[in-house]
């Protein structure tokens, strides 16, 4: 990047600058003894052409839309295209949730996202007894064909792409969409959208668990094999480090971990699916955490296009560039929320999405100032959606492409954070893969550890988080919440008891024979979950053949 003669110069000039810096600092020192970012890597006081002497424009920045893609996977990135706009919007019930998506759109969303409720996301139905009190609460309740059908009253499906934030019964979700989709005329060819399940990341991070690994790996691979043949649009994993990073990991254990799991899922579906890497990968997605320190996850975005390039060119031996990308879906960090003085998020959400917008994402969530203390009322969620828009529209940010390439902090930033997460990798190769790192609970404790050190810092003023350790006020007004009625969970019980009623229950118990016959073989799963749903079998029923067959995971816990 720099001649030998250059550099020469930039080493006096910095010898004669920090003589100045001596002399200064004794009548004013700096502020801290030392610098660093969220996750603790330390901050040089600066940086300058002596810190990327090594790096080589063609090998590692290059251009966008080319290996090794550090740049962003589109040539002309938000100059042909806009991210997409998503808001995470799940709330009581499915009619609930429908007037949400219906309200976004009509304000500029430009794809939808779901969040399902606790008893959804364990996979038990609302009559549950382990339902009890978390009917709608956190997201919407969906338990059967008929409660999706009402979900998507009215939405294009053809056209928006939804995203379903759900993993253990990720399939069965799945399933619903497109069954509703076929009886409203759009072929699977032509609707697009994701799933995340990503089990992997919930044994480490989430814990919405249900079954083993092993199993929970199986369901996922036979989901990328039906969507492959199937639903070509279709991403059937969103592999995903934004709840590595809520439960405290730093941004290279983050990015470490997600690629680690990336990696276990593509041997899976090459060794038990024998599907050519080529044929499943471009439709490969990712989910990442944009933190508070702006400069490190703009870092943190580069540094994982340009390695996620790297392991599939090099490793896996893709041969089609679009296997090389990594299309990664973004959201603002909810972790870095607080409940005092709440309209202080909205600054704090801002800047963590133009670090997204800066490292590249291709989608975007935006967290509303009220959630950390409820599901967001319209006012915040509008709010948040007006907060990409004014970035896309009035900043400029998004007219040239990685404005930041060449400086000379980024640039170092970015090779830290990828040399660190290599390190990683490495370990977790040497383990044996991901899935034997994560039976002997490494990563799990490498984010507690993380976490800890983190709220440590907090707790001694090390970090500053306003509101909280500083600047701290005695009385607050909060913002108006969304209260869930309770009326919800009998709706949503009454509405369940029904369809069991009306529907055919010897062709339910059919299809339930069917899956448990299925799960006990190697074939794929998808096709017999998929006849399940047209019969109105509920996702807990679908979900109980399995525990039956596959056994209840419990999470043993690592300190």
């Amino acid at each position: 990047m720099f001649t030998e003669k250059t550099l020469k110069q930039v080493r006096q000039g910095g010898k004669e600058w920090e003589k100045e810096v001596e002399e200064v600092s004794k009548e004013k020192p700096e502020r801290k003894k030392r610098f660093s970012t969220v996750s603790d890597l330390e901050i040089k006081r600066i940086y300058t052409p002596e810190d990327i002497k090594d790096l080589n424009f063609e090998r590692d920045i290059g251009y966008p839309g080319l290996f090794p893609f550090t740049r962003g996977c589109q040539p002309t990135m938000y100059r042909g295209r806009e991210w997409t706009f998503r808001m995470f919007s799940g709330m009581g019930t499915a009619e609930d949730t429908n007037k949400r998506w219906h309200l976004l759109l009509k304000e500029g969303e430009t794809g939808l996202s779901t969040a399902f409720d606790f008893p959804t996301l364990m996979g038990y139905d609302s009559d549950s007894s382990r339902a009890i009190g978390e009917i709608g609460k956190c997201g919407v309740a969906i338990d059967t064909l008929r409660d999706f059908e009402i979900l998507t009253d009215k939405i294009p499906l053809g056209s928006v792409t939804t995203s379903m934030t759900i993993n253990p019964p990720a399939p069965i979700l799945w399933a619903m969409y497109l069954v509703v989709a076929e009886k409203s005329g759009v072929n699977w060819d032509k609707i697009g959208g994701t799933i995340q399940n990503d089990m992997l990341k919930e044994f480490i991070a989430q814990k919405t668990l249900m079954l083993p690994p092993e199993p929970s790996i199986r369901i996922t691979s036979d989901t990328v094999e039906f969507g492959t043949k199937y639903v070509p649009r279709w991403n059937t994993i969103s592999i995903s480090g934004y709840h590595i990073r809520e439960a405290g990991s730093t941004a290279v254990q983050e990015l470490a971990f997600t690629l680690a799991d990336g990696i276990a899922y593509v041997q899976d579906v090459i060794e038990r699916k024998k599907l050519d890497v080529d044929s499943f990968t471009p439709r490969l997605s990712f989910f990442f955490n944009s933190h508070l320190d702006f400069f490190e996850e703009i870092a943190k975005f580069r540094a994982a296009r340009r390695m996620w390039a790297k392991i599939m060119r090099d490793r896996f031996k893709a041969k089609d560039p679009r296997s090389w990308w990594m299309r990664f879906h973004t959201q603002t960090a909810g972790c870095s929320l607080t409940a005092q003085q709440p309209f202080n998020n909205v600054i704090r959400t801002t800047t963590e999405a133009l670090a997204a917008v800066l490292g590249g994402t291709q989608s975007l969530h935006t967290n509303s100032l009220d959630e950390v203390l409820a599901l967001p009322s319209e006012f915040a969620a509008t709010i948040a959606l007006r907060t990409q828009q004014i970035l896309a529209e009035e900043t400029g940010v998004a007219n040239t492409i990685d404005p930041l390439a060449g400086s000379y902090f980024v640039e170092s930033l970015t090779n830290q954070i990828e040399e660190e997460a290599w390190k990683y990798i490495r370990k977790i190769d040497d383990m044996g893969g991901m899935l034997a790192a994560i039976e002997q609970g490494f990563p799990q404790k490498e984010i507690a550890n993380a976490a800890y050190h983190y709220q440590k810092q907090i707790d001694e003023s090390e970090k500053i988080v306003v509101g909280v350790n500083k600047y701290v006020v005695k009385e607050e007004n909060p913002p108006q919440l969304l209260k869930i009625d309770e009326e919800v969970e009998r709706k949503q019980i009454t509405r369940l008891k029904e369809v069991k009623r009306v529907r055919d229950n010897r062709k339910v118990v059919q299809t339930l024979n069917d899956l448990r016959t299925a799960s006990k073989t190697d074939k794929n799963l998808m096709p017999y979950v998929i006849e399940a749903v047209k019969e109105n079998a509920t996702e807990q029923e679908i979900c109980d053949v399995w525990r039956e067959v596959f056994g209840e995971y419990h999470d043993p816990g690592f300190y």
